[in-house]
Formats: C-alpha cells, sequence, structure tokens
C-alpha cells in the first residue's frame, strides 16, 4: 500500500515539471544517494518528453529506480541430463543493482529462460526446453533463484535439458519484465542473450537474419506473448522448423492445430501477407514483395532472404503455387519436391530487372533504373493579388535536367491554387484548391520554362498566404527480363510555392507530419496511398484535406440521413490509424471513374505501432501538443455527435473518439458573442506545461 500511495504522489508531483526535449536524471543508491555502479560520480540517464520518466524529480528517481537490465555474467551445466545454472546481474538504467523479489527495491523482476543450439548449416535454431503437456518449445521459469549479493543471482533451470551436441552453437535467452505500474504506470522489459559453444565456453555466432529494430519502424515496439519477447531473435528460438513440427493436442472440443503453421519461414511471412490462420486478416501498410523491409540488409546474416530461396518461405507469400503439381511455379509449371534446386534458377544476385533472381523478381517499380524521374518546379508566379488570375512559371524535368514538354504524350500536369496557408478553405464552395490542367501551357524549348495562366481569379476576399502547387504524373512502360511490360505511373513530388495574396507577409503552412516517418512505415506512401502516385508532399495533402472538405461529392445522396464524412487531414489520419480501437464507424467513399463510388471503411485497421507514440509521425512533440495555433479553424463533422469541432477536438478525437471524450470537448467548447467559431478550452489543462498536457499523458 505504501508503494502505491508513493506512485500517487509521484504521479501528482510529475504535473508542475515543464516540457523540454529531454532531462538527466541522477540514479540514486539503496539509501537515496546517487552513485553509479562503480560508485563514484552521480550516473545519469536522459530522459525524453515522451517518457514517464521525464516528469519525475530526482527525488523521485532515486525512489523508483527506473528501468531494467540483465547481464548475463556465465552459464554452467549446459549438457544432456543437467540443469543449466545461470550466473547474472539484474539492474536498473543507472546500473544499481535491483531485489527481483521487489522487497528492498520497487517492482517484481519476474524472468524466464530459453536454451536453443545453432544449426549454420540449415540456419535455424533448436529449443531445448518442451513444454511436456503440449510438446511446445518452452521456456524454463520455475527453476531455483539463489541470492549471492544485491542484485546479483543465480538461477537453476527446473528442466533437465535433453540429448544434444554440445559442439554445437547455442544461445540463452533471459527476457521479462519489472511491474511497477502501480508506481508510475509502468512495466520495464529486458531481453538479454548469450552465445556460446557449450562444450568449450568459447563465444559463438548464431541467428542473425535481421534486427528488432527493422521490425520496430511500424511495431514499436514488437511485444508478444504478454509483451515479454521483443527481440526478433527470440521469437526465432521457437518459432523455428525443427521444434515446430507435428500437432499440437486439442483441449475440449477444440481440434489439434498442425505446429507447423507456426515455423517462422511460414508464419512471420503469412502474418504480413495477411494469410496467417492462427492470426487472422491484417492491414499490412507496406508492400510484400520489399523484402529489405524486414530483411535487414546491415544484419549479420541479412541477405538470407536472397540466398536461401525454399518452398516453405516462398510459398508463404506464393500460396497460389502446387509445388507438388508445380502448377503456378512459373511458365513451366515446375513440380519441386525438396529445395535443393531453388538457389539455381532463383540467384541471390540479379542481373537485369524483373529476372529469376531473387533481387529481381521481387523489384519494385518504383526501384527501377529504367524510370527517368519526373519533377515539377514553380519558378516564379505573376497577378497573386485577392481578385487577379495567376500567370504560373513552371518546369518539368526528369533526373537529369533534361526537359519535359507538358503536353508530352502521356504525362498529365495541373496546377494547384489555394488558401490560406492557415487551413485552405476559401478557394471555393467545394472546399477544395483551385486544380487547372496545364498541359496547354506555352513553352519555351530553349529554356525549358512554360507559363499558364488560370482561368479562375483568386477570390476576391482572399486574404493572407496562398499556395502554388502542382501534380503531374506519367505512365512508363518497363521492360522485363522475362518477357512483358510493367506499365507504371511515375509521380512528381509537390512543389510547393507561396504567395502573398494581399501584400502581408508571406507565412508558409505549419508543418505537423513528416513524410519520412510515413515511409518508415508504408515504405513509399505515394505508390499506394496517394490518389495514382501524383499526391505524394504532406503539404500537398492538407490543400485538400482540410476543415470544410468532405466527401459529400461522392456519398450516395439521401438527405440527412446519410450526411457527408469529414475528410480533414487530421480527423482522417488519427481514425485510420485508430482503425479496429474506433468506437464509430469511419467510412469515406472515394473515386471512381463513374458512381457508384468505393465506400472505404477504416475499422479494421490494425494499427501495428503505440498510438500513444506522437512522433511516430509528427515532426516533433510540440506539433502534437494544444492549444493549436491562433486562428486554425474548426472542422465539420456532420457524422460526429456534434459538428462543428474545434481544431483540437479534430485532432485528438481522431483516436479518442467515445462519446464521453467528445461529451468532455463539447463542454469545454464555447461561442465567444459575436463570433461564429467555436473556441476550445483544451489548452487550459493539456497544455505543454499543464497538469495534463498531451506530452505527459501520453508518455510510456
Amino acid at each position: 500500500m505504501v508503494g502505491v500511495q508513493r506512485g500517487l504522489l509521484i504521479m501528482m508531483a510529475a504535473g508542475s515539471i515543464a516540457l523540454g526535449p529531454s532531462i538527466l536524471k541522477v540514479g540514486g543508491s539503496d539509501d537515496g544517494s546517487p552513485v553509479d555502479e562503480n560508485g563514484g560520480n552521480p550516473a545519469q540517464v536522459s530522459y525524453q518528453v515522451t517518457d514517464k520518466e521525464f516528469y519525475l524529480a530526482t527525488d523521485q528517481v532515486s525512489y523508483v529506480r527506473p528501468g531494467l537490465n540483465v547481464k548475463l555474467n556465465a552459464v554452467t551445466n549446459i549438457s544432456p541430463g543437467q540443469k543449466p545454472i545461470v550466473d547474472l546481474n539484474i539492474t536498473d538504467d543507472f546500473g544499481n543493482p535491483l531485489d527481483r523479489t521487489g522487497a528492498t527495491t520497487p517492482g517484481v523482476v519476474s524472468l524466464r529462460f530459453i536454451v536453443a543450439t545453432w544449426d549454420a548449416a540449415a540456419f535455424t535454431y533448436r529449443n531445448l526446453i518442451i513444454q511436456a503437456s503440449t510438446g511446445n518449445p518452452y521456456r524454463d521459469t520455475t527453476g531455483t533463484w539463489a541470492t549471492l549479493d544485491m542484485g546479483h543471482y543465480t538461477y537453476t533451470f527446473a528442466t533437465a535439458l535433453p540429448t544434444f551436441d554440445t559442439s554445437m552453437p547455442s544461445t540463452l535467452f533471459c527476457g521479462g519484465n519489472r511491474n511497477v505500474v502501480d508506481i508510475i504506470g509502468k512495466t520495464y522489459y529486458v531481453s538479454a542473450f548469450k552465445d556460446f559453444v557449450p562444450a568449450t565456453g568459447a563465444a559463438a555466432t548464431t541467428w542473425g537474419a535481421t534486427t528488432t529494430a527493422m521490425c520496430n519502424q511500424c511495431h514499436n515496439p514488437l511485444a508478444l506473448h504478454g509483451g515479454n519477447y521483443r527481440e526478433v531473435k527470440a521469437c526465432a528460438l521457437c518459432h523455428n522448423p525443427v521444434n515446430m513440427v507435428g500437432q499440437i493436442p486439442g483441449s475440449g472440443d477444440q481440434p489439434p492445430v498442425d505446429r507447423a503453421q507456426f515455423n517462422n519461414r511460414l508464419f512471420f511471412h503469412q502474418i504480413h501477407s495477411g494469410t496467417a490462420p492462427a492470426i487472422g486478416e491484417i492491414t499490412y501498410p507496406q508492400l510484400v514483395q520489399q523484402c529489405a523491409t524486414c530483411h535487414d540488409p546491415k544484419a549479420a546474416n541479412g541477405n538470407t532472404w536472397a540466398t536461401m530461396p525454399g518452398m516453405i518461405a516462398c510459398g508463404s507469400c506464393h500460396s497460389d503455387i502446387n509445388w507438388a503439381t508445380g502448377a503456378g511455379h512459373g511458365p513451366d509449371s515446375l513440380p519441386q519436391t525438396n529445395d535443393s534446386q531453388c538457389a539455381s534458377c532463383h540467384a541471390a544476385t540479379q542481373t537485369a530487372e524483373w529476372d529469376t533472381s531473387v533481387p529481381g523478381s521481387h523489384l519494385l517499380p518504383s526501384n527501377s533504373t529504367q524510370l527517368k524521374g519526373l519533377n515539377v518546379e514553380i519558378l516564379s508566379a505573376t497577378n497573386t493579388a485577392a481578385g487577379q488570375k495567376p500567370t504560373v512559371t513552371f518546369r518539368i524535368t526528369d533526373n537529369k535536367k533534361n526537359p519535359i514538354k507538358p503536353n508530352t504524350t502521356g504525362l498529365t500536369i495541373s496546377l494547384v491554387l489555394g488558401g490560406n496557408t492557415k487551413d485552405y478553405t476559401s478557394s471555393n464552395p467545394a472546399a477544395q484548391p483551385i486544380s487547372q490542367s496545364a498541359t496547354s501551357a506555352a513553352y519555351d524549348a530553349a529554356t525549358g520554362i512554360a507559363t499558364y495562366t488560370f482561368t479562375t481569379a483568386i477570390p476576391a476576399d482572399a486574404k493572407g498566404t496562398w499556395t502554388l502547387s502542382a501534380q503531374s504524373r506519367q505512365t512508363v512502360n518497363l521492360v522485363k527480363a522475362v518477357g512483358g511490360t510493367i506499365a507504371y505511373t511515375e509521380g512528381a513530388m509537390n512543389p510547393i510555392y507561396n504567395v502573398s495574396v494581399d501584400g502581408s507577409e508571406v507565412v508558409a503552412r505549419r508543418v505537423v507530419v513528416d513524410l519520412a516517418k510515413c515511409n518508415a512505415c508504408h515504405y513509399r506512401l505515394a505508390t499506394t496511398f496517394s490518389h495514382g502516385g501524383q499526391r505524394i508532399a504532406i503539404q500537398f495533402c492538407v490543400m485538400c484535406h482540410n476543415p470544410n472538405a468532405s466527401d459529400a461529392a461522392r456519398r450516395p445522396a439521401d438527405g440527412s440521413a446519410n450526411p457527408a464524412e469529414s475528410i480533414e487531414f487530421a480527423r482522417m489520419i488519427h481514425r485510420i490509424h485508430t482503425g479496429e480501437e474506433m468506437t464509430q464507424q469511419y467510412t469515406i467513399y472515394g473515386f471512381a471513374t463513374a458512381p457508384p463510388y468505393p465506400a472505404n471503411n477504416f475499422n479494421d485497421v490494425t494499427y501495428p505501432g503505440d498510438r500513444r507514440d506522437c512522433i511516430r509521425c509528427h515532426t516533433n512533440i510540440g506539433t502534437a501538443g494544444l492549444p493549436t495555433d491562433p486562428g486554425t479553424l474548426p472542422t465539420v463533422t456532420q457524422r460526429d455527435y456534434y459538428s462543428p469541432m474545434g481544431p483540437g477536438t479534430t485532432a485528438c478525437t481522431g483516436c479518442h473518439d467515445n462519446r464521453d471524450t467528445l461529451a468532455h470537448a463539447y463542454i469545454n467548447t464555447t461561442t465567444f458573442p459575436g463570433s461564429t467559431t467555436p473556441a476550445e478550452a483544451c489548452g487550459t489543462c493539456h497544455n505543454a506545461n499543464g497538469e495534463w498536457s498531451t506530452a505527459k499523458v501520453h508518455a510510456r
């Protein structure tokens, strides 16, 4: 009870701490005095504003002793019929020892152990710990602990090891957690590995097909089986071709399950292609043929996807192949009985694009060297005052700076005009920017410069800064090494050119989201989600996805019974990534050549990350905070509990879309006399230094 009370005091006190990019915290010894692991100068750890520890004062850190680290010193008795003995240290982030029982330091530490041998030739582990009741590869948790000193222990396995070759490289894994939820609302996790040869104790090289960093481009973090397995190497210890054979016994009315479906060469690929029977459908944001998304080229054996083709791994994605008959296996329908001949056709090195090599056959069209590139640059703009029709000069080039005519066959280009940069809602009643084809632009062959004058004027009442941009694409037929072509649409990055329409200072649109962060998970957002590959820049997206924009032009008309759905950027992106966690339906009617238009429902999206990590998408923690910039407009949200919503409410309830949260926002919103714009009180409590700042409540 004392720990719980102390935790409440810590969380209450944290509210007075101002935000910053990071803060150094000093560790403390058992008596509260700060020391490092050698008893010398105070040990310091830098915590970020996204960490819960950031909000603790130094004395609170000394009490909590954040973190969990395990050092595997030695392991003995690694031989058939023996119970291994592990010597290890358990420490906090500052190197200070932790009591694993939680009696003298906060938080009980629960650890688990696995021993597995490594077969380098077959590139697979064999877990030596097997659960007696199921036959599944398992972990040892019920052994005997002995305390050598504070934080220094030995653990003796409860399980005696089976017969195995002690000259084979092996891996000892220790993983688990430290529970301080009652104190700071957090659980710490740890993964430690020791690679060695049991017969000699010498260090060894084992599995290295990829790195957890590659997984965490999307998963943030990878956290499986209750969160205790956070390293992909730990996954490979059990999910291997040796242990994943036979059937898992059924229980009750549940039939037996084929254990082979959990073989990593099948299971991991099927999960990401959405075909794993044990997982069901998922929404993978990447392109499955981009193998290097997961297989780390910098890892020790990160090229195994290319060097070790096989029926299980390849067939996990190419599920239409019948290996026995050869149906679906190339133009000759070659049957296969084993993997011995795979590399004969599917080499590890590409010699031509879309040849039969593994890299060649997985080549993405966007990465083809046949693409010459497409670039659009806006050079100047005149007649940009309110009520005028702007004249724009621009240049289209390939990657070698060779000019391209606007009316080139197969090329489309449109110039786009919208404003103002606060929220882009002033262009026309449909809340969309002015977009006009510029293929007819006057072209100077000597300079490669094209000139186009808009036929629509900037609205007479326009104020502030307006943005000129362009969208352009061309279809290119890419020649395959093994017959045929691939038609690929290549898009140009959208240029952003700002002008003042009333003589005021030019103010660029606020930058809230980083495209590079989107592409860390999506690989190339432009290829899969940007209207034909030509709407790429985030600063271009917001021109259309503004507070007044909706799917009204495509949603079937049914009066008030079927109101339009907002496509405002913050609301839309937050709701898409909330997906299956939403309490409301979120469906947007999209584009098609003619009605009926497709209904895109996002309630089944499975986001692999942690939505509390706002800077996974945002440029920094400040752009994810409150209050919003003065003058930012409310959003029309006809399908929600109320409309319009202030900009802060729009963004926050994109994720927190339940009725109670909306009610909280509603009663903290008002419209002052003489105004038609709702004013939010969000910043009162959720500002950067507030007790409930957005950074603090999302801290992990």
